[in-house]
């Protein structure tokens, strides 16, 4: 079974075939870390629990077909005292995020908060009620606005606000508004300039496998409990319903641009490469309430998130922060986020702010300072500590970001993955390199003893490394699954980040009981719909299956009918798609064929999965000249895999 021939119980080794309890050195540093931590400090829960007005009673959404798509009840054991299997910091801000239902954080200002990892907001207008960021999914989104009108009278939605272009905050929409509401005029969508673009190709074109990952970072398939899922940091974890986008019909452009809706007038703060590469903040002029979206919130954010994204500015961030405090948070007597709990008084907004400011710009200026003493990422991640007043405040904590992987993010943003020593440029790849290493240490048995040492001896960063290559170089050795997955489960107990432990956690369930696969799809059709012709075209690109195109030469014409007969020039050569607009008096060579057709139906036949041979015989596509090419084209696009393995090869 093991690289050397040896069984499953190799030399002795019997780790755990079951879930582990936390080792006593584990226990130890929890209860070490409690008597170092501020519990006196309980304005937090002070500021989570004002204004509550009730909970969503049972706390469970389901989608139409009964299928429990949100649980916050599956928390309830975080009533009880901290056990030894969770670091008691982040047990802290999970009794927090744990807390559920609508709340008043200003005469006429709502809060839907603990139905899903975001928060909804809701605010009052002349004629109904305004809704910012809509959670994940429509049922959580329509569950969040039912328990508002319970309570405060059936307002029709008359505007819908997205804060920025992560699912999170649009992923509902269809939940608070009918599409044919916004399209007659009766309710405006207002966006950060550049949220369309963002908010689909994150989904669309990386969003299997960022989807996949998230499944580990957000940890919304592994059971709750005190050695499960606690939480995720920035709230408990993602709904699993269905995912909506209602296009914006208004967009954000400047800051400082003015809008009033239904008689609420808001001043906005564009701040692109933030958490988001499209997000902006909001003040409330006449009320002295400031939005902060997701650029600060109760916890030290990602520079780069687990599940992967673009690499964010916290330089720019920084300056933004130092903007908004400035220019609103000094006017401001309320500040929220689309996260989390609100903060009251201009004294504290200005200090809570200043330290979210303070955070990211010691990290980029920290970490530049050092590579520039030759040290590369993994080095000044565990070089850098964080200055005391950062320490002291629960807000700067790492529950969702962390100091160690956002200063390698740091790091990547602007030297790359290379580190400068060519003994990394051409390492082999994992399975390879996997292999030579359990062969230099004298074969599997080797390694797996001196792996069981160093998970007695509580080295369990060191575990994981090791046992690491006898998994690649075996997928099939138990004896190392079971060991990794039990030293993956004592880094899970003893993290104070969120997204650590659900990583941790998600990586020993799957190698103690095969694959989850992706709880939580981003891929919509309502997504799709969004997309643009050149996206599509992009999109496409993105799945050619390269080497089985190499010898592919095709030239088309693509008409977009709905679209002014737009024409798109598509050539396939050396396994590349290239597309561009063909002009008028262009001097192009002919095409194989011409393809008309409107946008959705290039939509549905291209990225949407469906059936092109039916729709060219219903008509829905029209082929003009050689029609055999078309037909080549499926067989050359790759499907992408939701359910790859992550913790083995």
């Amino acid at each position: 079974m093991t690289v050397s021939g040896c069984g499953d119980e190799a030399a002795g080794i019997t780790p755990s075939k079951t879930q582990t309890d936390p080792t006593k050195a584990i226990a130890d540093a929890n209860r070490a870390l409690a008597d170092t931590l501020p519990f006196g400090d309980t304005a937090d829960f002070a500021d989570a629990d004002r204004g509550w007005i009730a909970s969503l009673e049972p706390g469970t959404v389901t989608d139409p077909s009964g299928k429990v798509v949100w649980d916050t009840d599956s928390y309830d054991f975080l009533a009880g005292s901290c056990p030894q299997s969770v670091n008691p910091s982040l047990w802290r801000q999970a009794q927090l995020t744990v807390k559920q239902g609508l709340y008043e954080i200003a005469p006429g200002f709502y809060q839907i908060r603990g139905l899903d990892i975001s928060n909804m907001t809701l605010i009052e207008g002349d004629t109904g009620v305004i809704v910012i960021d809509p959670l994940v999914s429509a049922e959580t989104a329509a569950a969040g606005l039912a328990l508002y009108r319970e309570h405060r009278g059936d307002r029709p939605v008359t505007g819908l606000i997205y804060s920025h272009s992560h699912v999170d905050h649009f992923g509902g929409s269809y939940g608070v508004v009918a599409p044919q509401d916004v399209a007659a005029g009766r309710c405006p969508v207002i966006a950060p300039s550049g949220f369309l673009e963002h908010a689909v190709a994150e989904n669309v074109y990386t969003g299997t496998a960022m989807a996949r990952r998230a499944a580990y970072m957000y940890g919304a398939a592994l059971p709750r409990g005190p050695k499960g899922q606690v939480g995720a940091g920035l709230g408990q974890t993602t709904s699993t319903g269905t995912i909506s986008l209602v296009p914006p019909t208004l967009d954000v452009t400047r800051t400082d641009q003015e809008e009033i809706v239904d008689g609420v007038r808001m001043v906005f703060q564009l701040t692109p490469g933030t958490e988001a590469p499209s997000e902006m903040n909001f003040y409330f002029p006449d009320r002295r309430i400031l939005c902060m979206a997701e650029n600060a919130t109760h916890t030290m954010h990602n520079i780069v998130t687990l599940r992967g994204a673009l690499v964010r500015d916290p330089h720019v961030w920084a300056k933004y922060l130092t903007d908004s405090i400035n220019h609103y948070g000094r006017r401001a007597d309320l500040v929220f986020s689309s996260h989390h709990w609100p903060i009251w008084g201009t004294d504290r907004i200005v200090e809570f702010l200043s330290l979210q400011r303070d955070m990211y710009a010691y990290l980029n200026d920290q970490t530049l300072r050092l590579l520039n003493q030759g040290f590369v990422g993994t080095e000044i991640a565990e070089m850098i500590t964080m200055p005391p007043a950062l320490t002291a405040s629960w807000s700067t904590h790492g529950y969702y970001g962390s100091v160690s992987h956002n200063v390698k993010a740091v790091y990547q943003r602007y030297m790359g993955w290379f580190d400068g020593n060519p003994a990394h440029l051409w390492e082999h790849p994992p399975v390879d390199n996997a292999r030579r290493h359990v062969e230099a240490m004298g074969g599997a048995a080797a390694v797996l003893q001196h792996a069981q040492r160093a998970y007695d001896a509580a080295d369990f960063r060191w575990v994981v490394q090791l046992v690491n290559y006898v998994i690649f170089a075996d997928p099939a050795n138990d004896t190392a699954k079971a060991l990794q997955a039990s030293a993956f489960e004592q880094l899970a107990y003893g993290s104070e980040n969120a997204t650590w432990r659900n990583f941790y956690l998600s990586g020993a369930h799957e190698l103690r009981h095969g694959s989850f696969g992706t709880p939580t799809a981003a891929n919509s059709a309502s997504l799709a719909a969004a997309l643009s012709v050149d996206q599509v075209f992009d999109a496409m690109s993105l799945r050619i299956d390269g080497p089985k195109a190499w010898e592919v030469r095709m030239t088309t014409d693509w008409r977009i009918s709905d679209e002014g007969d737009r024409i798109h020039r598509v050539e396939l050569r050396n396994g590349v798609l290239v597309h561009y607009d063909r002009f008028p008096g262009d001097q192009l060579p002919a095409a194989d064929a011409t393809v008309i057709l409107t946008r959705p139906a290039l939509i549905r036949g291209m990225v949407g999965g469906g059936d092109l041979k039916k729709a060219v015989l219903s008509g829905e596509i029209k082929i003009d000249g050689d029609a055999t090419v078309l037909a080549e084209l499926p067989g050359l696009i790759d499907k992408p895999d939701p359910n790859f393995a992550i913790v083995t090869p």
